[in-house]
């Protein structure tokens, strides 16, 4: 009996050394949790700030780089420029233009050029080319549109560029293009569907600006391939105020200047231009909406005070250096 009862005593002191060094308490692993929480928690919150405001000012970064390469594309086209319609003249020929009938795609930015075409006369001797020139119609859209489910683009504007030239004439021989009555070079040297040389629509009597506004398109429709191509997307959409205003730089008399606002209908001026047809110059105006590559709502994408340092707006002002000749 009292072997038995050693026995019990012996095993009863195992247990508790067992209980007393086996692990923590309920309390201990509350405390070790609640600590955990303490310092964790602000540390996950830290990080994703960083991550946050590494996205925002990554998107900032991306629009400003965007809106300044697409100034300078339009710069380099308008440089060529020999004509650029003011307001006045867009609304005379829109409906001759690429889509006269889309409320959504807007023409603001609508000039004449002379552009190179390289290699495609035969020199008198020798087996190289020389170059010329053909005049070509160019036209800048704004698009905006109201199919929210596009997955294409985005939530916001986009500018998109759409082109038209002549052909590169044969003085003998050559090839006939479909739709036209003189001689080309080659069959990939006709003019592009649709496209009327300016010059045959003026009257004696008229003045360049109303020889202009008289342009219509050829009886040869538009391609289907020759569409408008997006040139940057992210354009401010923002219709509703405080959104800045479309407003051109004041009017002079050293150099006479006289702007002409060309301003998109819908009250969108993410893009707009200022156009002193006299001296062939535009001031063009891209804002830029950062917010729409990182936010899918359409109502937080709105410009306001709080948020415009995600509205980079940049502008460039160009004369056209080509020559016109009557």
């Amino acid at each position: 009996m009292k072997t038995i009862q050693i026995i019990l005593r012996s095993h009863i002191k195992s247990s508790k050394v067992i209980q007393k060094h086996g692990g923590f308490t309920l309390i201990e692993l509350l405390v070790a949790l609640l600590l955990a929480f303490l310092i964790i928690t602000p540390l996950l919150g830290f990080m994703i700030n960083v991550l946050s405001t590494d996205r925002q000012e990554q998107a900032k970064a991306n629009s400003e780089q965007e809106i300044q390469t697409a100034l300078n594309y339009i710069s380099r086209d308008l440089q060529q420029a020999v004509y650029i319609y003011d307001t006045a003249g867009i609304e005379a020929i829109k409906s001759q233009l690429r889509y006269p009938d889309d409320a959504e795609k807007l023409p603001l930015l609508v000039f004449w050029k002379r552009e190179l075409v390289s290699d495609v006369i035969a020199a008198a001797t020798g087996s190289k080319k020389d170059d010329t020139f053909v005049y070509s119609l160019v036209a800048y859209y704004l698009i905006k549109d109201s199919n929210t489910t596009n997955a294409t683009w985005s939530k916001a504007a986009r500018i998109a560029r759409w082109q038209i030239k002549d052909g590169v004439k044969a003085i003998s021989g050559g090839v006939t293009c479909t739709g036209y009555t003189a001689n080309y070079i080659n069959a990939d040297n006709c003019p592009s569907p649709g496209f009327a040389p300016f010059e045959d629509q003026f009257d004696e009597a008229d003045s360049l600006e109303q020889g202009m506004n008289k342009w219509k398109k050829s009886s040869v429709a538009y391609s289907s391939n020759n569409t408008a191509t997006v040139l940057i997307d992210y354009v401010d959409q923002s219709t509703d105020s405080p959104r800045p205003a479309a407003t051109c730089p004041p009017n002079s008399t050293t150099p006479p200047i006289t702007w002409s606002t060309i301003a998109p209908s819908n009250s969108i001026t993410g893009f707009y231009v200022c156009v002193d047809r006299a001296n062939t110059t535009a001031q063009v105006f891209i804002r830029g909406n950062a917010l729409a590559r990182i936010e899918s709502d359409t109502n937080r994408i709105k410009y306001n005070a709080g948020n415009k340092t995600y509205f980079p707006t940049t502008s460039v002002r160009i004369q056209g250096r080509g020559y016109l000749f009557r």
